[in-house]
């Protein structure tokens, strides 16, 4: 077949590759991406939306389809003793104007993922099914791979290749990295169903804590019902209709429960495993082919979401001349968030398997999650002394409610949209800021208006100049006399992607 080039070979089409493959449209990079899968996956899975990921969504103009098309977590419903208990299982964060998003939203991930395509096509691009890797070697230039489909087996060259492949990935077995973990002591079931006897208002559960524990779990924006049930470690399970329907009228005592159809199932062994390294050279991994999680707290999904948004702003701005460096620090800041958000979800499959407890807070939205020592944050000691709040260089800028110079209504979050990086001056300046690409500079009381001082409580800033990056964290924190190390951070971190 006809060889091609391309600046980046993205493979695998999941949400984490369809998140990348939007960030690079939007940012005009020349890209290409394939799925060894004939058609898309159309399994729910990864069923939670936390809040950060709403964020994102935001940004990249989805959030609204995603709300639409699903919904918040029902109460759960967990039926012990011949009665119930309700109670819910995502526990919302007061809303704030720092924080508009504070509930964790389901949505089955197939409607997630298709909803992905949609914004891609819209920026002129679709992914490529039916195509597999098969190879690929790299130089300090570029990367050479082989893709086998129906036509053949063609050449493509990329300056990076991303390996989105899942758990198994191709891409992270052909590097040689160690994906060190454990393989825990869990084997379960996962199945979408079409059922009746039972109401789609409440998450249902049997028998918390228990070998036998089972749910069923309406899945919004579907008629469906997810199952979720641990099975022995070893041994064939029946996953067709019949065999599903002995399994839940074993474990509920119920006849009404009829499964009619299975639509997609899954029985897989839990594993907490995380890549020891997120690359080599030119070849880069992201999402589930750098790190898998327990379905717990419904993070993996999230996480690997929050990656590729990470990745494409760094892919881009280096691809467009920007320090190397700016690359460097992908793995540096995603990484440890991995090995965290893998703590948090082993120790809550923990709970769930022994004392039955389901319930999800704060610590699962991931809006707590910050850099802060990244080579991308920048703070001086001398400058904390001019701020008043607990807001980090690293950490997620907060959103808040404020006015255009016109009156318009406003939120921070309008500022921050879109492939650039956002300057907020606070204060007088002793000099001004030389204008460059990729960086928008609003001044607070000019073009921006704190009417009613949610940025000042947001930041803590009355006098200083904040830095955002194109990912919605903060970079820099400085005083307004320190223009020149701004320009200076400014020119290493290279905006303009």
């Amino acid at each position: 077949m006809t060889d091609s080039t391309t600046c980046v070979l993205i493979c695998g089409a999941g949400a984490a590759g369809l998140t990348l493959a939007i960030e690079l449209a939007r940012r005009t990079i020349d890209f290409r991406l394939i799925d060894k899968s004939p058609a898309p996956f159309h399994g729910s899975r990864g069923k939670g939306i936390q809040p950060r990921t709403r964020e994102v969504f935001e940004d990249m103009g989805i959030v609204n389809r995603i709300f639409a098309a699903g919904g918040l977590y029902p109460m759960q419903r967990d039926y012990q003793n011949g009665g119930f208990k309700d109670e819910a299982v995502m526990e919302p964060s007061p809303q704030t104007p720092a924080e508009p998003y504070t509930a964790a939203l389901m949505l089955p991930q197939y409607l997630t993922e298709a909803i992905l395509r949609d914004r891609l096509a819209e920026l002129g691009h679709r992914p490529q099914f039916g195509n597999e890797l098969v190879g690929f070697d790299q130089s300090a230039k570029g990367v050479t791979a082989k893709v086998k489909s129906e036509k053949g087996i063609a050449t493509i060259q990329a300056r990076y290749l991303i390996g989105t492949d899942g758990g198994r990935s191709f891409v992270r077995h052909a590097l040689g990295i160690d994906f060190p973990g454990k393989t825990l002591d869990v084997r379960a079931i996962v199945a979408d169903l079409v059922l009746d006897g039972l109401g789609a208002d409440v998450w249902h559960r049997w028998n918390s804590g228990t070998a036998n524990q089972m749910s069923l779990c309406p899945l919004r924006g579907t008629t469906l019902f997810q199952l979720q049930a641990p099975i022995a470690l070893e041994g064939d399970v029946d996953l067709s209709a019949k065999g599903i329907g002995a399994m839940i009228a074993a474990r509920t005592g119920r006849k009404d429960i009829a499964v009619h159809d299975v639509v997609w199932a899954s029985a897989y062994t839990m594993n907490a495993r995380l890549a020891d390294r997120y690359g080599v050279g030119r070849v880069l991994l992201a999402g589930d082919a750098a790190h898998i999680h327990p379905p717990t707290g419904g993070q993996g999904l999230n996480t690997s979401i929050q990656d590729a948004y990470n990745l494409g702003w760094k892919l881009a701005a280096v691809l467009n001349g920007a320090p190397q460096d700016v690359l460097a620090t992908y793995e540096a800041e995603r990484r440890p968030i991995a090995a965290e958000v893998l703590g948090l979800s082993t120790k809550q499959l923990d709970a769930a398997r022994e004392r039955g407890d389901m319930r999800r807070g704060r610590e699962n939205h991931q809006l707590d999650l910050s850099y802060p020592d990244s080579a991308l944050s920048l703070e001086r000691p001398a400058d904390l002394r001019l701020r008043s709040g607990a807001l980090r260089a690293g950490d997620r800028a907060p959103d808040a409610p404020c006015l255009g110079a016109g009156g318009q209504t406003l939120r921070l979050f309008d500022l921050f949209k879109g492939t650039h990086w956002t300057l907020l001056v606070c204060g007088p300046q002793n000099r001004a800021i030389a204008a460059r690409a990729g960086l928008h500079i609003h001044t607070l009381g000019a073009d921006v208006v704190d009417r009613d001082g949610h940025i000042r409580t947001a930041y803590g800033v009355t006098d200083g100049l904040i830095l955002v990056r194109p990912d919605g964290y903060v970079s820099a924190i400085l005083g307004t006399t320190d223009v020149a190390a701004l320009e200076a951070h400014l020119t290493r971190v290279g905006p303009g992607g």
